[in-house]
């Protein structure tokens, strides 16, 4: 009986939820379809919530980094079109501010925001603020560098990722969202 004492009282009392919190973290299959790319999170842009991007599992994506006083700004037009033309097939437009181009993005994220729902109609989900580019870039950016040989250059450009998480293109700046080379490569990745 003793024994049994001893051990009773070397071990913390059980506490129920934690036990269960636990086994939902190490259940294997709650992230086992997220590919190593998404598998992070990511603050959104207009609360600073962080977002799970393993949401965007199985989906067609065109991730971008965006800059709000830029030459190439007016292409959010285009990534909204792009965005509505196909997001019923499974696309979706991710943007990501960033200020490390010619300090083109150096407001918060409010004025960010007012620029790209009310100048542009965006509704594509966009995120806080993020380094695309450098040593301190965000690991997202340095996977998208890395998978692709493709490094961002400067503000909007363009990364086509496909439902397997695995990089199936990248775009410089210059091309528009609804240049025929990227409509084609969107076309043929949300078609298989």
């Amino acid at each position: 009986m003793a024994l049994v004492l001893l051990a009773v009282g070397a071990c913390p009392p059980f506490d129920l939820d934690n036990f269960a919190q636990a086994q939902t973290v190490v259940r294997p299959s709650a992230r086992a379809a997220c590919p190593p790319l998404l598998d992070r999170k990511a603050p959104r842009l207009q609360d600073d919530a962080p977002q799970d991007l393993c949401q965007f599992s199985g989906k067609v994506l065109l991730i971008v980094n965006t800059a709000s006083y830029c030459g190439y700004t007016g292409q959010y037009e285009g990534l909204e079109a792009l965005h509505k033309r196909y997001s019923g097939r499974g696309l979706v437009v991710l943007g990501f501010p960033s200020n490390d181009f010619g300090q083109q993005e150096p407001g918060s994220a409010k004025q960010i925001a007012d620029l790209c729902f009310n100048t542009y109609g965006v509704a594509f989900p966009m995120f806080a603020k993020t380094v695309v580019a450098g040593p301190g870039a965000d690991p997202l950016f340095a996977e998208l560098a890395r998978a692709s040989g493709s490094p961002p250059k400067w503000n909007f450009h363009k990364w086509l990722v496909g439902r397997d998480g695995k990089v199936v293109a990248a775009y410089p700046s210059a091309v528009e969202p609804l240049d025929p080379r990227l409509l084609r490569d969107v076309e043929r990745t949300v078609t298989r």
